[in-house]
């Protein structure tokens, strides 16, 4: 278990700076044919970055935001209002839009579990009018391999992103409404147990706990104010890596899976790590 930040990246870390000028970057997800793919909220698109190259993979987008991957490869994403996967050929499977015959709101990030379940937070809109064809909270919910879509917390205000342990025996949740990280245990069935409060991030000052993601060595490395805040598995911050711009989610991929991307703002950054990323798919 490392003891500081510099273990991990060193006393200098590289960050590189890999793609500018879009307009709100979100969302990374690095595909095993080794290829990046990241959400650009507000042009309405999916990009795809390789070996330097920036192309559109997705354009009508819908507001993508989470992406991931399953077991197969097929990409998984949070869009406005639904939760799709992205087939082989280009269709697009819907695989959540409602809760008990009421619409979703807006599916913020998710992760594919090695049992075939799949994670996704949902967050209700601000200051929403009255909708009754909506559901009127935010919640985290689980859609198991069978597709049923369950809730499985409602403990945060504003879940927003979350990662499983290496061994999938835990999962952490980002609650950006007052800044905090939960954990909590997965049950054999999926669902979560013995939810409770993992670290404060409240006293960052701008920005809140966004993306997170885990490594293998047991630390959480949340997008959160300023920069990557790291923790350890006991909650002991091990510092944070500064970036020119406030980070809003990140994932691993590249070189033996020790490169780690952050999207933030107009940009994406890669910063080269020592320590091997967690691998969901």
């Amino acid at each position: 278990m490392a003891r500081n930040l510099k273990e991990l990246v060193g006393s200098n870390p590289k960050i590189e700076t890999i793609v500018e000028g879009m307009m709100a970057t979100e969302g990374p997800a690095f595909s095993r044919a080794g290829y990046l793919l990241f959400s650009d909220i507000a042009a309405r698109r999916i990009m795809k970055w390789q070996d330097g190259v920036l192309t559109a993979y997705r354009a009508n987008s819908n507001r993508a935001n989470g992406l991931t991957f399953d077991h197969l490869g097929r990409l998984l994403v949070c869009e406005a209002g639904r939760v799709t996967r992205t087939e082989y050929d280009g269709c697009i499977t819907v695989l959540a839009h409602e809760y008990q015959v009421k619409g979703l709101n807006i599916p913020n990030d998710l992760v594919y579990a090695i049992d075939g379940s799949i994670y996704f937070s949902d967050l209700l809109f601000r200051n929403p009018p009255p909708n009754p064809k909506r559901t009127d909270f935010s919640a985290l919910y689980q859609i198991t391999p069978r597709g049923e879509v369950r809730i499985v917390s409602r403990d945060c205000v504003r879940p927003n992103g979350m990662a499983l342990t290496a061994d999938q025996r835990k999962l952490y949740l980002a609650d950006s409404g007052p800044r905090t990280l939960w954990v909590y245990d997965i049950a054999p069935d999926g669902s979560l147990k013995n939810g409770h409060l993992f670290v404060d991030m409240s006293s960052g000052q701008n920005g809140v706990p966004d993306g997170l993601k885990t490594d293998t060595d047991g630390n959480i490395w949340v997008a959160g104010s300023h920069g990557i805040w790291v923790f350890n598995a006991h909650g002991d911050n091990l510092g944070i890596i500064a970036l020119p711009k406030t980070p809003t989610n990140c994932c691993w991929g590249g070189r033996e899976y020790r490169d780690f991307y952050v999207t933030a703002g107009s940009s994406v950054y890669k910063i080269s790590t020592n320590v091997d990323g967690t691998r969901t798919y």
